[in-house]
């Protein structure tokens, strides 16, 4: 047995050359409520505590190789839901709340939606939509027949009904019912942009999800406003990446769009784009 002070000290020594102390705290005590169900008031309540070290040395040993915690401990909080998260699927970041957040203001007085997510990964925008609108018909697509499993798992796990298909967005012609609202947060990173990402990123997560040719950064949001044109859908609300406003904004004039409006998140980053096909 250990004290979980000596086993948090070893963590940081360990892991001080890849995140930095705040970091490394808030990994260690997620960590630590996963495997032994022992928060940070505990310790603090009790700073000689003990535990077997086995399951946290281990993930030290994963930490150290650049594994994300959420993939240690196969689960995140998005949007006050948990999710099961592995590496077929992108680890849901906070900006993508606000993204499910300005959705949600928008349309928690209407009824009878019908709303299609894109590229739904583990299903983070697809199930706190449906859990916060219920009112709602929520569809979730996604190429991968992996992340879609673990979509459904969370569906689940979250007790919302959501159809699910196996789809490449990029080979649609159109699509199969009308939708009211169109949801996506694509691959928007472009390969030159990989110089400034970590390794916790670049080793781990799926980078089908993540990156875009640097000579065609914008293929999926062109594609998506093109169906959504098609569907005649009434909004599109798209995640986007901060260096790419600007040709995203040729891009609406070279499909007609003139009713959208671009949002910063919370760090001043443009980070969404809400537009009427």
């Amino acid at each position: 047995m250990h004290t979980i002070k000596d086993i948090l000290s070893k963590y940081r020594n360990v892991l001080q050359d890849i995140y930095d102390k705040h970091e490394i705290e808030a990994i260690f005590y997620r960590i630590l409520a996963h495997y032994h169900l022992i928060n940070r008031i505990d310790v603090s309540l009790n700073p000689e505590l003990t535990i077997e070290p086995a399951q946290m040395l281990e993930a030290l040993k994963e930490l150290q190789q650049y594994k994300p915690w959420q993939y240690i401990t196969g689960e995140t909080a998005f949007y006050g839901l948990r999710f099961k998260v592995t590496p077929a699927t992108l680890i849901p970041r906070h900006e993508t709340e606000e993204l499910v957040d300005w959705v949600i203001r928008d349309c928690h007085n209407l009824s009878g939606l019908n709303i299609l997510d894109i590229g739904t990964g583990s299903g983070a925008i697809a199930v706190s939509l449906a859990v916060n609108l219920p009112q709602a018909s929520v569809t979730a697509i996604d190429f991968s027949e992996a992340a879609l499993k673990t979509a459904e798992k969370n569906a689940r796990l979250n007790h919302v009904e959501i159809t699910f298909k196996q789809i490449n967005i990029l080979k649609q012609m159109a699509c199969q019912k009308h939708y009211d609202i169109i949801v996506s947060n694509p691959p928007y990173v472009r390969e030159e942009e990989k110089k400034m990402m970590h390794n916790n990123v670049l080793q781990f997560e799926p980078a089908t999800a993540l990156f875009v040719p640097d000579d065609k950064p914008l293929i999926f949001y062109d594609k998506i406003i093109r169906l959504a044109q098609k569907n005649s859908s009434s909004y599109v609300y798209f995640e986007i990446n901060e260096f790419l406003k600007t040709g995203l904004e040729n891009l609406l004039k070279q499909t007609g769009i003139t009713v959208y409006e671009f949002r910063k998140d919370l760090f001043g980053k443009w980070r969404f784009l809400k537009l009427q096909p």
